[in-house]
Formats: C-alpha cells, sequence, structure tokens
C-alpha cells in the first residue's frame, strides 16, 4: 500500500514521499524502511528521530523528522486501524464440525461455525453469526446476540445472557458460581444457591481466564464496551457501567457498583457493596474498601487521593533520613536538658 493511501485511510496529513510503500506496522524500534510505526507516549519522542521506519504516526503539534510523518489526533488508534489493512486475523467458515453436540432444542443463527467438541445446551439460542472454536460449552438456557465470538474452551453457564459483538477469549467462565456460603448451626459452611446469571452488554471483550460470576439473586451486569483483562475476577451481583476498563488480577468482591468510564488498573481490588463513581480510576495496586466519587483518581492500599498518595509516598522514601535527623534532634535536646540540669543543682 502507498503511503500516500494509508494516509488517506486514516485521515492523516502527510508530511512526506507519498509514493512510499508500506508493508507493514511494528513498534518504533523494530520497523524498518518499508513499514511504519508510532508515537503516542512522549517517552517514546526521541526513539522517533532514530527509528528506521519509513513513516511514523505522530500528533499534529509533533516536531518534524528525518521520516515521513502521519499527523492526526490519535495516532494509537490510528496505529490499531493500520494494523488490520496488513493484518487478518483467522477466518472461519460457516459450518458444525461432527463432534459438536447440540441439543435439538437449541436455536442457531445463520452463517454460524461450531467447532471441535463444542457443547450447546438445551434452550440455547445463539445470533447470526457466531464462532465457537473447539471445546466451547454453552449451558442450558444461553442466550447470545449477533457475531458472538468464543475462543478454545471459553465456558457460559445456565441462563446467562450476552449481548451483540461479545469475544470471550480463552478459559473465560461466563456464570460460574459465586461465592456464597453461610456457616451453620454445626459451625458448617453451607453453600447458597447461586439463581442470578450473568447479563454481558454489547461489544464486551473478555479476555482470557478471566470469570464473572452469576448472581445469588439478581443478575451480574457488565455494560456496553466495557472490557475485562486476564485473570480479572468480577464477584456474584457486581454491576459495572459502559465503556469501563478492568485490567489485569483486578478483583471485584461480591455487589461492587462500578460507573461508566472507570478504569481499574492491574492488581486493583473493590471490596464488597462498594459504588466506585463515573470516570474513577485506581491506580495499579490499589484497593478501595469505602464508596469513591465520581471523577477521583485513587492510589494505595487502603485506597485514598492520589495526589496525597504521591506526597506520602515522596515522604515514605525520606523516613530513613527523617529518623536519623529526629535520633540527632532527640540526643541534642537531652544534651541540652542534662547541661541545664547540672547547671541547676549547682546553683
Amino acid at each position: 500500500m502507498k503511503l500516500g493511501e494509508l494516509a488517506t485511510k486514516l485521515g492523516a496529513e502527510l508530511r512526506g514521499d507519498a509514493e512510499l510503500e508500506i508493508t507493514g506496522v511494528k513498534g518504533i524500534e523494530e520497523a524498518g524502511p518499508a513499514e511504519i510505526t508510532f508515537v503516542a507516549n512522549p517517552k517514546y519522542a526521541g526513539l522517533a528521530r532514530k527509528t528506521r521506519a519509513a513513516a511514523v504516526l505522530v500528533e499534529p503539534e509533533f516536531p518534524e523528522i528525518e521520516a515521513a510523518t502521519l499527523r492526526l489526533k490519535n495516532p494509537y488508534l490510528a496505529f490499531s486501524r493500520a494494523l488490520g489493512f496488513f493484518y487478518q486475523p483467522p477466518a472461519y467458515a460457516p459450518g458444525i464440525h461432527p463432534t459438536a453436540v447440540i441439543d435439538p432444542t437449541a436455536v442457531i443463527g445463520a452463517d454460524a461455525h461450531i467447532g471441535a467438541y463444542v457443547v450447546i445446551g438445551p434452550r440455547v439460542k445463539l445470533g447470526d453469526h457466531a464462532t465457537l472454536l473447539p471445546h466451547v460449552v454453552l449451558y442450558p438456557g444461553v442466550e447470545a446476540g449477533r457475531n458472538l465470538f468464543a475462543h478454545a474452551h471459553a465456558v457460559m453457564r445456565e441462563d446467562c445472557i450476552l449481548g451483540d459483538d461479545v469475544t470471550l477469549e480463552n478459559g473465560v467462565i461466563i456464570g460460574a458460581d459465586g461465592f456464597g456460603f453461610a456457616k451453620n448451626e454445626d459451625g458448617h459452611w453451607e453453600k447458597i444457591p447461586q439463581s442470578g446469571p450473568v447479563r454481558l452488554g454489547n461489544r464486551v471483550d473478555v479476555q482470557a481466564n478471566a470469570t464473572i460470576d452469576r448472581a445469588t439473586v439478581g443478575e451480574t451486569r457488565i455494560g456496553d464496551g466495557t472490557k475485562v483483562d486476564n485473570l480479572v475476577q468480577v464477584g456474584h451481583a457486581s454491576h459495572v457501567g459502559e465503556n469501563t476498563l478492568i485490567c489485569a488480577q483486578t478483583g471485584l468482591a461480591g455487589s461492587s457498583i462500578i460507573g461508566n468510564n472507570v478504569i481499574l488498573t492491574g492488581q486493583t481490588g473493590v471490596a464488597g457493596h462498594c459504588t466506585v463513581g463515573d470516570g474513577v480510576i485506581l491506580t495499579a495496586q490499589s484497593a478501595v474498601s469505602h464508596d469513591v466519587p465520581a471523577g477521583k483518581v485513587i492510589s494505595g492500599s487502603p485506597g485514598f487521593d492520589n495526589r496525597v498518595w504521591l506526597r506520602a509516598v515522596s515522604l515514605f522514601q525520606r523516613l530513613p533520613e527523617l529518623a536519623k535527623r529526629l535520633d540527632r534532634v532527640e540526643k541534642k535536646l537531652a544534651a541540652q536538658e542534662q547541661t541545664e540540669g547540672a547547671n541547676g543543682s549547682e546553683k
């Protein structure tokens, strides 16, 4: 593809040779003379001056460099779209593998690809263009909209409901029993039935080995456009809003309420029955056990305001030095008291 054609497709301002032939997309340190790359983080701006890439996707105000530039407001998004011009994932033709087991009461939409050893239980309803790769299991009563894409070993438990354009990566479990137990009169933990399904909205992506538990009563909900990363645990009866990011190894305890456009970064935690407002950001390894108002940035465990946390961390790093200074001050004061005491006794 010519660089000029690529710029037109991306809606970018081209500064450079429109006739350059582009064959692929790579990172800024790996890209060669026939490939494009991008700079979205100022940390990598210096590498753009040394890159061997044919062209670099940059923001409009980016300084001139030797390589050609494609200038637009969101280089990272443009990079993603450019990848789609040069790389296409495997396509799966419609058809049902002979080893698949499909209950006669299941309703399968048009143009479905049902892979080897897939199991589809009673009363399942799948929309058009579903792709179920090997060993996917749909329990009784599952309903999914158009364009469901379930990678190998994904499991959807009984009566769960999925919207359109949902993607489940390998090993995802939607609707496993929530962690609910009550101690009986003998002191033994007795399992609480988990009767409520999981409901995923449209355009939800759930990454590998994440689990979204069913509810004791009611339902567990994930809103439209939300993305759930690898190894995330969403506890029973939690409600997550729209366009929220839940990053790797995050855990939501039961009945957590997470707003719209929230970002829960890696290894964060939310205690049960807490509400996290719209637009909140929890920075890595932070945890909250209280409600968080909309728009806050929270750090630490227990979590508190990010700006205060930054000052506290800076102070924490200085504690050994401050302890030494305090020790010197205390010794000096003690010496002064001894001297004053000795002078008083002499009088």
